[in-house]
């Protein structure tokens, strides 16, 4: 019976939760807490409802302590993670999000992949990379970058990343391929041929641009940003295009 009852208010706090209701989701998992101390998915409730309020110190206690109920908790080690970069601990974040890593790794290798999981894995992966694209550090962030893709094969905006990676370190070839084969695999993905247009204007080729973005104009007549670099070739020596 007192289970029945900690799940109820579980459900109900997982429901105030998502309609942003906070305060109450709060209060609900504090009860189930003062009645159950172990309550790990409470606990993890509560660690995301301080997050967002950015009370980020008790947001920091409340995961650690899903991982000391559960160190296998997955999702509360990327949320560490995620929480300590944000606030600097770089070192931190990186032996916490090595090991769940290590963690996931073990899983997938035994044959049970979690799609959920890899997209938070390839999420920070891509943050990771930003970071070291901001800095300049474009191996690494090469590096990153294609771990981010291979966790998340659907999110195609990676992959132009990678592109403009190679770019920045001049491996104009390694670009054009990238995107190339992006455009063939996904035709309708239009930031892909705007991409490929921007190299190709960067390298001179102006013709070869223009048909890119005529081509997204042919498929959605009224895309600002294809009708923009159209027209800002058709005046190619004196404007230049940043990809």
């Amino acid at each position: 019976m007192e289970n029945l009852k900690l799940n109820d208010l579980l459900k109900k706090a997982k429901d105030a939760f998502q309609k942003n209701d906070l305060k109450t989701a709060g209060l609900f998992l504090n009860d189930i807490i003062e009645q159950n101390p172990n309550a790990t998915e409470a606990f993890f409730l509560l660690a995301n409802v301080f997050h967002v309020r950015g009370e980020l110190g008790k947001a920091i206690k409340a995961f650690q302590r899903v991982l000391e109920l559960d160190p296998h908790h997955t999702d509360a080690s990327i949320s560490l993670s995620v929480i300590y970069n944000d606030i600097g601990r770089y070192e931190d974040a990186k032996n916490i999000f090595e090991k769940a890593n290590s963690q996931v790794k073990n899983t997938q290798q035994q044959g049970l992949a979690d799609p959920h999981l890899n997209r938070k894995f390839s999420l920070k992966h891509y943050e990771m990379a930003e970071m070291y694209a901001a800095y300049g550090r474009i191996d690494e962030a090469l590096f990153e970058y294609n771990k981010a893709a291979t966790l998340d094969p659907d999110n195609l905006e990676i992959r132009i990343k990678v592109a403009k990676a190679y770019t920045k370190k001049g491996f104009s070839s390694k670009a054009f391929e990238e995107l190339k084969r992006l455009k063939n695999e996904q035709p309708g993905y239009m930031p892909a041929r705007i991409a490929l247009g921007l190299l190709y204007y960067g390298n001179g080729n102006i013709i070869e641009a223009q048909a890119e973005w005529q081509n997204v104009l042919s498929r959605e007549p009224e895309h600002a940003e294809a009708s923009m670099y159209v027209g800002l070739s058709k005046s190619a020596t004196e404007t230049t295009i940043q990809m």
